[in-house]
């Protein structure tokens, strides 16, 4: 592809790819015959077995659109087509490019900037590395399977998360090739748990794989990179352009897209000869589907991740050719958002990033009361929170809080100090002091030199608070939590004044469940039977994770959807 044909985004132009010596250069062979949407549609769902057909529709999934044969304005002819350049839509796209065949990416983002870091995999070569110095980073594949199906209350695949143990190391080692091919970056393996020598409540997995940016280029990052390399095996891409629904064919497969050019309000029509990848991100932006398939996470919502905005154009896309849908909603939420002490979650304001929250430190619900233990993972804290009144709650710590975050040990995105191994972590304990100051000039973190002048500021009752804060410092003097049973080495007593105070609650990065697929990462219906030329991938796909995020398994989310989105792109480009 010449530079020319680039847009300032990294993408084809539209009159590169939508013009007529563009369609010339991509189609090759001759145009795939598909049926239209209107008699074709009445077909497909014909074929449809009537077992599968459900009672009900959800209100948030309507009806496909309809679409008028005379609104197309051009129609392009590939082999595979991927849609979502995100987490799970690149490396489909390069996988498939490796293949040799003619791959399109789309995206409604106007470039690709979603690819997330945090990689996690079992048995990749760096892991090994840190495992020679540090042995008690070893996983038994065995054991972590069963610990994200105990997480999941068994409401997943088994066979998925087999796959994801066989083959995300393999897929770490080809990732860790092509991100440092130039120098640019470099990949790290995250070698620490975080357990202190096996006394936290929860065991953690060294499964985290990070990318260092070596380069001083400011204008590239890890999802670039990718782009990049995947355009030199010859892959397109095409942002600011949306799905509005799958075609098939009168047997029910998958034969290509409808999408629609957002600048210039056309469709196009994608005929994908071999297969259909969607990677659209899931649903955290479609406020009615997750009230629908998981309101609780909307009462302990402050705020949700940027990124694309995703409101499950892929997965109502999948159910309109037949798919089935995982039974329970599941999120990566953050207990890293913050409010000011006259807001609360689940109402509708706007708050801020609080990356310092994860810290487990004395933690109170807005009565002034503590109620749980403040270790474990993300959502459990914030599952715990649901539970108390407005869904809300303070963090309180005090200003020895860099060395007690290195005495806590934590695990992750959230860990503030250098990996075991020397691995960076993604934000460090030397940042937090100007997050303090910036949240709290905007009125967010309260800071006092008493505890009761802190519970005041933070508008929750005062002699609670200090009841609660007296006797929690007790229990770090005694070396044992009699109340929540917390781990010894992380209850420390806050007795170093100023003491600092602020109102958390969720930051909604994530849906995570989705249309169940198969091994083979097809679409399937209820009945278990694959739709053929249909492959989901990441967030649009379900069977991996349910009720709770195991993120105690650092990065196992972006590390599923990349060993998957790098298998559907294989098996797509082969036709399997």
């Amino acid at each position: 592809m010449s530079k020319q044909s680039m847009n300032a985004a990294g993408g084809i132009t539209r009159r590169g790819l939508f013009g007529r010596a563009g369609l010339a250069a991509i189609a090759g062979a001759a145009a795939v015959s598909l049926a239209g949407c209107g008699e074709g549609e009445q077909v497909a769902k014909a074929a449809v077995n009537p077992t599968t057909q459900r009672v009900t529709t959800p209100d948030w999934l309507g009806e496909a659109p309809e679409v008028n044969e005379d609104e197309i304005a051009e129609t392009i002819d590939v082999d595979v087509v991927v849609v979502g350049c995100g987490t799970g839509g690149i490396p489909a796209i390069i996988s498939a490019a490796e293949e040799g065949v003619r791959v399109l990416g789309i995206d409604q983002q106007a470039k690709v900037s979603n690819v997330r870091e945090d990689i996690g995999a079992i048995d990749s070569a760096l892991q090994k590395e840190t495992e020679k110095e540090f042995p008690q980073f070893h996983i038994d594949k065995y054991e972590a399977m069963e610990d994200i199906v105990r997480y999941a209350n068994g409401f997943v695949d088994y066979n998925l998360i087999k796959l994801w143990a066989d083959e995300s190391g393999a897929m770490v080692d080809w990732l860790t090739k092509i991100c440092e091919r130039n120098g640019d970056f470099r990949m790290w393996h995250e070698g620490s748990i975080g357990t202190d020598n096996g006394q936290a409540r929860d065991r953690a997995w060294a499964t985290g794989h990070s990318p260092e940016k070596l380069s001083d280029d400011k204008d590239l990052s890890f999802g670039v990179d990718l782009q990049h390399y995947a355009e030199e095996l010859g892959a397109q891409f095409c942002f600011e352009t949306s799905l509005v629904r799958c075609e098939q064919d009168y047997l029910g497969r998958v034969t290509g897209i409808i999408c629609r050019d957002d600048r210039e309000q056309t469709l196009i029509r994608v005929n994908a000869k071999k297969g259909v990848i969607l990677a659209t991100g899931g649903y955290v932006a479609n406020n009615a589907m997750v009230e629908a398939r998981q309101a609780w996470n909307n009462r302990l919502k402050i705020n949700t991740a940027p990124g694309g905005s995703p409101t499950g154009d892929g997965i109502k896309a999948a159910m309109w050719c037949g798919a089935d849908i995982d039974p329970i909603g599941c999120a990566v939420t953050f207990n890293r958002a913050c409010c000011k002490p006259d807001e609360t979650a689940g109402s509708d304001v706007k708050g801020k990033w609080w990356w310092f929250g994860e810290q487990p430190f004395l933690k109170v619900n807005l009565n002034g009361e503590r109620f749980c233990n403040e270790s474990g993972p993300y959502d459990y804290m914030l599952h715990s929170a649901f539970m108390q009144p407005d869904h809300t709650y303070v963090d309180i710590f005090d200003s020895d809080y860099v060395e007690q975050v290195r005495i806590m040990n934590e695990v992750g995105c959230c860990r503030l100090y250098p990996f075991d191994n020397g691995a960076p972590s993604n934000r460090g304990i030397e940042q937090m002091a100007a997050d303090f100051e910036n949240l709290e000039e905007a009125g967010y973190l309260m800071k006092a030199d008493t505890i009761e002048e802190l519970a005041s500021k933070l508008n929750i009752p005062v002699d609670k608070t200090v009841e609660s804060f007296n006797r929690y410092n007790e229990f770090a003097r005694q070396g044992h939590d009699d109340d929540y049973n917390k781990e010894p080495y992380r209850l420390m007593e806050l007795n170093h004044p100023p003491y600092y105070g602020i109102r958390t609650g969720c930051w909604f990065l994530c849906t995570l469940d989705g249309v169940r697929i198969n091994t083979d990462m097809h679409a399937i219906r209820e009945d278990g039977t694959q739709i053929d030329g249909l492959f989901m991938v990441g967030n649009d796909s379900g069977g991996f994770f349910s009720v709770s995020y195991p993120n105690l398994f650092t990065g196992l989310a972006v590390g599923r959807t990349m060993t998957f989105g790098r298998r559907a792109g294989k098996l797509a480009a082969q036709g399997k």
